[in-house]
């Protein structure tokens, strides 16, 4: 039997899957090369550690497939100097490109589990710039102050201001809004203390942050 090659699977990725979707960042892609994801993916799916698919993690959750987090990288233009709000750890492995290409993270997740999971996982890549918090965020995330990049890996069903509240003036945040089928990707850039700027990046769907806040249903 052929031995897998990690290294060649991993160039594959980069050049088939990310590439391709217009993520062509050089710091995102180094950072991308660079970042061991199959250290983040869970022991029975290792042979999907670098196919286009979400894969599934515990809590049915699951890990984003690499081209939307090439794509989320880059659309956030995280300077080394970003304050980073991740909402929804699950794997860690974003968290941990995430953690390489800004100052620091704090990375917020409702289940344990996947901080204590993460946190071993990154420990072992040296760095020390992020920090793990356990907590329900579906609603946002006040006791850490205000953050340059917010990123939210689950989708939300409404708009919830108090993460756009929570940046910093020029600060980004990644978001996906949307119930059901029609869910789309949007860029939010804070231009001063009262007022918002709305990008729409492309349709997509993500499972919903866990407690997210929903439309209330239509009654007759």
């Amino acid at each position: 039997m052929m031995e897998f090659n990690i290294d060649q699977a991993r160039y594959n990725m980069i050049e088939q899957q990310i590439r391709p979707w217009d993520v062509l960042d050089p710091r995102v892609l180094e950072v991308i090369a660079g970042t061991p994801r199959e250290r983040f993916v869970p022991k029975e799916y290792q042979n999907l550690a670098f196919t286009d698919t979400e894969i599934p993690l515990a809590h049915e959750q699951s890990m984003l497939e690499p081209k939307l987090e090439g794509r989320i990288l880059q659309i956030l233009q995280i300077k080394p100097t970003d304050r980073i709000l991740e909402i929804g750890t699950g794997s860690g492995y974003l968290t941990a490109c995430l953690g390489k290409l800004g100052h620091s993270v704090i990375s917020v997740d409702i289940f344990p589990e996947f901080s204590q999971q993460a946190q071993q996982q990154i420990a072992g890549l040296g760095l020390e710039n992020i920090e793990f918090r356990v907590g329900d965020a579906a609603s946002g995330w006040k006791q850490d102050g205000e953050f340059d990049v917010i990123v939210i890996t689950g989708s939300l069903p409404i708009a919830h201001k108090a993460f756009q509240e929570s940046l910093t003036i020029g600060g980004r945040m990644f978001v996906v809004i949307g119930d059901k089928l029609l869910m789309e990707a949007q860029r939010i850039l804070r231009l001063s203390e009262h007022q918002w700027s709305t990008e729409s990046l492309f349709e997509t769907h993500l499972p919903a942050l866990i407690n997210a806040k929903r439309p209330q249903a239509f009654e007759f």
